[in-house]
């Protein structure tokens, strides 16, 4: 076990996909979510969302888990990921959406990478499918009311009849129509997430007139994949889900059939006795009440905890313990009370299925969401994946 590690078990990551795939099949609930062992890819397919390092929980390892499981495709922001996919063998298809004057088009081309289009990136895509030597395959982007990227209402039917030319001259074929929601994690504003599906017709309306048959249409993110079957479509694309957590507040992920993947987890580096009155960490936010045991847990903002994240619960030796002072940037405080017997070496995990804490608590402490608690993880904390069906480990020095 390293020192420090962010631990992802790759059996829950199976167990996501399949409970989610069972939804797609089964959007009135008539079956178990997770109810099969075997990859079934009937009903919508399902595009795993590998972007930012898996969501910090190693993009690699990942993409293994969720197409052993049944995912369909892989969904990445950059080309640079699709590449670093390609490069450790992953020839499942792959969408990259986000690109910049500096994106490496011809690579992606090159490398079988299917590109989202907004406007602007379309001419470039097709001159690098004219160096390449094949078509691009591509999936037009269109602004539903994000406000982001995509195409808007009054530039689509350019980028369409445009996208129509270059698929006639052989340098796109355009297999997909794509928008992202804004609101769907808020279940009282369905209005909103309506408004951005007939937005989303309104998009394929104008495709289709432009003599394009896009037949990979996607719409639905985690939280529309629970609880709007009517934006399954043809795709959807799971982000959150995937990694066992919940988009919603105050529900948890098993309550969606979901199990998280990932622990943080260290031990303790040092332990001492302090009398009343001790100032603890910068500031001296937290001073002990009576004379007590201090545990220093060798983690901190540096490694992607967030530094506000005042009183967030941490478990040491099996107690549940809250974080004492202000997080500095490699360590943080507990107080362990003066009649604890916690020693150097015993073990500490932040958040994670054994000792039940939920990266959401730590993301209410910080102010945050879970998004962005497990991102933000930085890379000098190993990822330990290991598989807890097989009681395989691997992958300890993945960045």
């Amino acid at each position: 076990m390293p020192e420090r590690a962010v631990v992802v078990d790759l059996a829950a990551v199976r167990h996501n996909v399949r409970a989610l795939r069972e939804r797609l099949r089964h959007p009135d609930g008539a079956s178990h979510p997770g109810g099969t062992s075997l990859p079934d890819r009937t009903g919508p397919e399902l595009m795993a969302v590998v972007k930012a390092d898996a969501y910090g929980h190693g993009a690699i390892p990942v993409a293994r888990a969720a197409l052993d499981a049944g995912a369909d495709r892989l969904g990445v922001a950059h080309v640079t990921e699709a590449l670093a996919l390609r490069e450790a063998g992953v020839q499942a298809p792959v969408l990259a959406w986000l690109h910049t004057a500096g994106t490496d088009f011809a690579a992606a081309v090159a490398a079988e990478v299917a590109l989202g289009v907004s406007g602007w990136e379309l001419e470039h895509v097709a001159e690098a499918a004219r160096t390449v030597g094949r078509p691009a395959l591509v999936h037009v982007k269109a602004d539903t009311g994000l406000g982001r990227n995509g195409a808007t209402a009054q530039t689509l039917p350019a980028v369409a009849r445009r996208a129509a030319e270059l698929e006639a001259a052989g340098l796109v074929r355009v297999e997909g129509l794509f928008s992202h929601l804004g609101v769907a994690d808020e279940l009282d504003r369905a209005a909103e997430t309506d408004a951005q599906r007939e937005a989303f017709a309104a998009a394929e309306a104008t495709l289709r007139a432009a003599g394009l048959t896009p037949r990979v249409r996607h719409l639905a993110n985690t939280p529309a994949t629970l609880t709007r079957p009517d934006l399954h479509l043809d795709m959807v694309r799971v982000g959150l889900g995937l990694y066992g957590l919940s988009p919603f507040p105050g529900r948890s992920p098993e309550s969606l059939g979901l199990r998280p993947a990932m622990s943080l987890r260290t031990t303790l580096a040092n332990v001492k006795h302090v009398p009343a009155g001790q100032g603890v960490s910068y500031g001296f936010r937290y001073r002990t009440e009576r004379p007590t045991r201090l545990g220093l847990v060798p983690l901190g903002y540096a490694d992607g905890v967030p530094r506000i994240a005042d009183g967030a619960p941490v478990e040491v030796a099996g107690r549940r313990l809250r974080v004492a002072g202000r997080i500095a940037m490699d360590q943080f405080v507990v107080d362990l009370g003066p009649e604890a017997t916690e020693q150097v070496g015993d073990p500490v995990e932040l958040f994670g299925p054994a000792s039940g804490i939920s990266a959401d608590a730590w993301a209410e402490a910080a102010g945050t969401i879970n998004y962005e608690l497990v991102t933000r993880l930085g890379a000098r904390v190993p990822r330990l994946h290991v598989d807890s069906e097989t009681s395989a480990t691997s992958g300890k020095d993945h960045p």
